[in-house]
């Protein structure tokens, strides 16, 4: 009987010792695991960190890239005091200068009939891009370019008929003549001068200003 219990007893322990085992095994296995879960979303984190800021330093330096054919006033030379007569720009459109105490609004407008340069003007102060095109541009164009302006804040579109090119696009101290709405070159004016470097009242409000649309 005796040698029966401790063969019993002897058995159970063996059983024990095996439980335990494996249970130190699945523990290790489980830690190793993790380890490499943790390993793989840490390197994955960084590259993804990695490239994210390789992104924004392709947008930085695209955005200080000067922009094939634009033109350029210092802004210095561009005076900014508001009057209440006519002024006799030396560019059209004009990208700055003296200008109405009152700014167009600018915030997605698209206005059918041309708009006092004088206000429009006021509105590159603050900081807009404003969309103009002539007799040369066709009707799918200036439906695109109204279709952008108006999901973009701090812009406005106008005629002017007597401009030279197709389609201008102007800020403060800056302008680009294009040929088409599909030109990238628009897509990259609008990125860096809404709002951009170049706006003499940055955050200057878009709207409460004149409406003529």
């Amino acid at each position: 009987m005796n040698s029966r219990s401790s063969d019993r007893r002897a058995r159970v322990e063996q059983m024990r010792r095996a439980e335990q085992a494996r249970e130190r095994r699945s523990r290790i296995l489980t830690l190793a695991v993790s380890g490499v879960v943790v390993a793989g979303l840490v390197g994955f984190g960084v590259f993804a960190l990695s490239q994210e800021a390789e992104k924004k330093e392709r947008r930085e330096a695209q955005a200080k890239a000067p922009i094939a054919d634009e033109k350029s006033w210092d802004a210095q030379t561009l005076d900014r005091n508001h009057v209440e007569t006519p002024v006799d720009y030396p560019m059209k459109p004009p990208v700055g200068g003296d200008h109405s105490p009152v700014w167009m609004n600018c915030d997605g407008d698209v206005y059918r009939e041309p708009v006092p340069a004088e206000n429009a003007v006021h509105s590159l102060e603050h900081g807009a891009v404003w969309v103009t095109y002539g007799g040369k541009a066709s009707d799918a164009d200036v439906a695109t370019l109204a279709a952008k302006v108006k999901k973009t804040p701090y812009s406005l579109m106008s005629p002017v008929p007597d401009q030279t090119g197709a389609i201008t696009l102007s800020a403060w101290g800056k302008q680009l003549t294009v040929d088409g709405a599909d030109d990238p070159r628009v897509d990259r004016f609008f990125t860096k001068y809404v709002q951009g470097p170049q706006t003499p009242e940055r955050g200057a409000v878009c709207t409460g200003g004149v409406d003529r649309g």
